[in-house]
């Protein structure tokens, strides 16, 4: 091959990836294209319904004609061409059931019908259902002989007579449930069920899930043959669509439910990442994806790919003020198809509970599911409050002892700070007359000399005035991480302790007749309880300190912060209003302890010990001085 004929199939090449780069459809053109195939696909269904209609009536009511039966599956054959032999059938249901979960499936499109959690129960006591029946589309979307194929339209052959496959359970441990660990160690029995839905000439779609003992894993193999014979030569890729109206499984909270419920997707060994769990929303994801998750408050519906989808389109539509609905969920994922119009797409499913462990175990990134705060805030929770939480809960079933015993163990680690915030205080505290006389000698104009002077009169007697807030700020992290734990921990949900029903919502003892902006139509005893603590605590310490002496624009805020929590915390998790609360106590269990033990004498007598030797120099400072000195040398040799 001559140097002119590389140089021509090189440009040739070029022409044709620019050709095929420069004629690509926009997303817009995309979703146009989608929305043009849902059309045609809603009419060919209502058609079908029509014709299969009208045959059922001729058949069982005189006086109308009767259709020949040749006739409905010509009209079939023109719609749906080889796949028309399966657009006739009777629905039938196969449920498949271990000790976790049950999984309903349907023939009609093979699909998985509903998934209830048998742990678990809806707000109302009601079996807890992930999703059921017509609110759910799933199946593979092509184009075949020209026609638009959605496999949810069709009959599938299941492998099984029964209507009932249940997986042969054993005994687990409590507190191993859904853990792959465990199962590892001990396989237990696994069953699976396939549909088929055959188009003759060796060419079919097949599904394939299986359910292993323990597990909230479903494996969902697609299997498909010849589909290049039907589907034609050039196509590529196939699209899998996976759509659910998700039903509320938790009373209507502005702050629960309908805040947290979104889709979470993982680019292929990339980030995760989210759509707006504020607003609906929609996202053409151009690149490979691992896994697209529907995520409640408590739950989530997550497809799992062995290897990547190739692009996703995915999108919300929020239904805040439906009773029974939270948001219809929808995922459009693309699957290649090989040469031969052959593909194991090996996948799966996960069901269950957004609980940290149990998604952590897989690796695959689905724990980012859980807003647990950003990164510092993040790790005092993944490495701090939930090994803790999750120890306490192993042995004790009362949530409201936990959390007791929770709050006296983070009060145990940040023992330190508050001692040190408290000594801090202490020496502010015996200082003030002094401070006060110092300031006297100073006019009102004077303000500026007056703080120098109170700034060296501290360094003098080697107090820090900023003393007492590090340790504060040191402690922030985990006050803060607690305000992301409780409204997430699914250990909560539904569990009660004295007047609260459920510690994962608000505790409401009296509904109000009308709507106060900003703070709902309910009260919440523990949000007031932790209310008053709060002021209490602020007047305790404001005359502990004399600091609102000193900046009197202060006291105001001060008061106004509690007030602003109980407007915000109201509507947010009784177990949350409750931690803090019992905190708010334990501070001032631990002031009363600092007090009795600390000697404010001797540590004054420290002070006027410290005030009678010189004042050290750092070597910053010493550097400092010896720097302007040399300068100063510098420029009167230059004069």
């Amino acid at each position: 091959m001559d140097r002119n004929t590389i140089t021509g199939l090189i440009l040739i090449f070029v022409i044709l990836f620019a050709f095929s780069y420069l004629n690509k459809p926009s997303e817009k053109d995309l979703e146009v294209l989608r929305l043009k195939n849902d059309s045609i696909a809603l009419a060919e269904k209502a058609k079908v319904k029509e014709i299969t209609k009208q045959a059922e009536l001729s058949t069982i009511q005189p006086g109308i004609s009767k259709i020949d039966s040749s006739n409905v599956q010509n009209e079939l054959t023109n719609l749906y061409g080889v796949f028309a032999v399966a657009a006739k059938g009777e629905e039938k249901f196969v449920t498949l059931e271990n000790n976790l979960i049950k999984v309903v499936l349907s023939n009609k499109g093979g699909k998985i019908y509903s998934v209830e959690l048998k742990d678990y129960k809806r707000f109302n006591g009601k079996p807890l259902i992930l999703f059921d029946g017509e609110e759910n589309r799933f199946g593979l979307n092509f184009f075949s002989q020209n026609k638009s194929i959605q496999t949810d339209q069709f009959f599938f052959q299941p492998s099984v007579k029964e209507s009932l496959v249940t997986v042969n359970e054993t005994k687990v441990p409590k507190g191993k449930e859904g853990r792959e660990n465990y199962n590892n160690d001990n396989p237990g029995d696994s069953k699976s069920v396939s549909m088929r839905l055959d188009a003759g000439n060796n060419v079919f779609i097949e599904y394939v899930y299986t359910l292993k003992n323990n597990s909230y894993l479903v494996d969902f193999d697609i299997k498909t043959s010849g589909l290049k014979k039907v589907a034609g030569a050039n196509s590529e890729f196939v699209n899998f669509l996976w759509s659910i109206n998700m039903p509320r499984q938790e009373k209507m909270s502005k702050f629960g439910e309908n805040n947290q419920s979104t889709i979470f997707y993982k680019f292929d060994k990339d980030v995760v990442d989210k759509l707006s769990p504020a607003k609906s929303e929609s996202k053409s994801l151009s690149t490979k994806v691992k896994w697209v998750g529907f995520k409640q408050q408590f739950f989530s519906s997550v497809l799992i790919a062995d290897q990547a989808f190739q692009n996703a389109q995915v999108s919300t539509k929020k239904r805040e003020l439906d009773s029974s609905y939270v948001a219809e969920m929808t995922a459009d994922l693309t699957i290649p198809l090989d040469a031969g119009g052959s593909e194991n797409f090996p996948a799966k499913f996960y069901f269950g509970p957004n609980q940290y462990n149990i998604l952590n175990q897989f690796d695959l990134g689905m724990e980012e599911q859980l807003s647990l705060g950003w990164t510092v805030i993040g790790w005092v929770n993944k490495y701090i409050v939930i090994p803790a939480f999750d120890f306490l809960h192993r042995y004790i079933g009362n949530f409201g002892l936990i959390i007791l015993l929770l709050t006296i163990y983070i009060k145990l680690l940040t023992l330190v700070f508050t001692y040190k915030s408290y000594i801090s205080q202490a020496k502010m505290r015996i200082l003030k007359p002094e401070i006060e006389e110092i300031q006297k000698k100073f006019p009102e104009d004077k303000k500026l000399e007056s703080q120098q002077a109170v700034m060296a009169f501290y360094k003098k007697a080697g107090v820090n005035p900023m003393g007492g807030c590090l340790p504060m700020v040191l402690q922030m992290p985990i006050l803060i991480a607690m305000f992301y734990f409780f409204p997430i921990s699914i250990e909560l949900r539904q569990q009660s302790f004295l007047w609260a029903t459920d510690l994962s919502s608000f505790d409401s003892i009296a509904n109000l007749p009308f709507t106060i902006p900003f703070y709902g139509n309910h009260v919440s005893l523990f949000c007031l309880l932790m209310t008053v603590t709060n002021i209490l605590y602020v007047k305790y310490n404001n005359e502990m300190t004399g600091a609102t002496q000193q900046m009197p624009g202060m006291k105001t805020m001060m008061y106004l912060m509690p007030v602003m929590f109980l407007f915000i915390f109201n509507s947010y998790a009784a177990g949350l209003s409750l931690y803090y609360f019992l905190s708010l106590v334990f501070t001032f269990v631990q002031m009363f302890i600092f007090k009795k033990l600390v000697n404010e004498d001797a540590i004054h007598a420290q002070i006027k010990a410290k005030q009678k030797m010189p004042v050290t120099k750092s070597k910053f400072q010493a550097r400092l001085e010896e720097m302007t000195k040399q300068k100063a040398l510098a420029d009167k040799k230059r004069r």
